[in-house]
């Protein structure tokens, strides 16, 4: 239910960004989701692709510092008040989310939102009990 998520951390200047996109299509490795983060000296961009530990081997072998970090994938109903409800599931279980980000695209009905929480072993069967579908590996990395 958890998925690998990778960090890049990047200066903040011209064309850092198309570097790490021409290493990881170089390597045909798809991405699935991204977020960029950044201040005025850095930024963190945070990836979820088809191939994580291909890819963090690829990026650190072309000089970039990465992290694996687990986060959550979660099918939130894509109609008025979808998000608050699970959000509301987590805040009900004293989860915190540390930050999210979507998918560009969807599954089924479900818009696909990606979570960090402070603790996803206690939060991923407490959010199955309370009817939150996860999506599996396969499911978000295909």
């Amino acid at each position: 239910m958890k998925a690998k998520q990778l960090s890049i951390f990047l200066e903040n200047k011209v064309g850092r960004l198309a570097e790490v996109t021409d290493v990881l299509g170089d390597k045909d490795i798809n991405i699935r989701a991204l977020s960029l983060a950044d201040t005025s000296d850095f930024g963190v961009l945070r990836l979820i692709v088809d191939d994580p530990d291909r890819a963090e081997k690829a990026l650190r072998e072309d000089g970039y510092t990465v992290s694996i970090t687990e986060v959550i994938a979660v099918k939130v109903p894509d109609k008025p008040g979808g998000l608050s409800r699970v959000l509301k599931s987590f805040a009900d279980l004293e989860v915190n989310v540390e930050y999210m980000y979507a998918f560009a695209g969807k599954n089924g009905d479900n818009a696909v939102v990606v979570f960090r929480v402070d603790d996803p072993e206690r939060a991923i069967p407490i959010l199955q009990q309370h009817g939150v579908a996860l999506l599996t590996e396969d499911e978000i990395y295909q």
